[in-house]
C-alpha cells in the first residue's frame, strides 16, 4: 500500500506486538504458538536443572518456566483448543521436569 512520499507498507497476517503475536484477523492462533515455542525454549535453557534427578522439587519449583505460557494470557481471547495447548505443554514440562516422561 502507497502512502505518499514514496514510502509502501507491507500487509502482513501476523505481526509481533510489544512480544506478543497478532494475527490481522484478531485471533489468538500465533500468540499461542508463540507462546509454547518460547517455553519450550526456556525449557531447554533450564534444562540442565530442571531434568537434573540430584536437584530437589523445591529448586525446580523456584526456575519452573510457566510463567511463559500464561504471561499475558488473561489479555487473550482464547477457545478451548488453545486453552488446552497451553494447558498439555505445561504438563509437558512439568513432567519431563520431574523424570515422567
Amino acid at each position: 500500500m502507497d502512502i505518499g512520499n514514496g514510502l509502501t507498507l507491507e500487509k502482513v497476517g501476523k505481526f509481533c506486538y510489544l512480544g506478543d503475536m497478532l494475527n490481522a484477523d484478531g485471533g489468538v492462533d500465533s500468540a499461542v504458538v508463540a507462546r509454547v515455542s518460547q517455553a519450550w525454549k526456556k525449557f531447554r535453557e533450564m534444562s540442565s536443572i530442571l531434568t537434573n534427578k540430584k536437584v530437589s522439587l523445591k529448586l525446580k519449583g523456584k526456575v519452573y518456566v510457566s510463567f511463559c505460557l500464561v504471561y499475558g494470557g488473561e489479555t487473550l481471547t482464547m477457545k478451548a483448543t488453545h486453552e488446552a495447548k497451553l494447558e498439555r505443554t505445561e504438563m509437558r514440562i512439568i513432567r519431563w521436569s520431574v523424570g515422567y516422561l
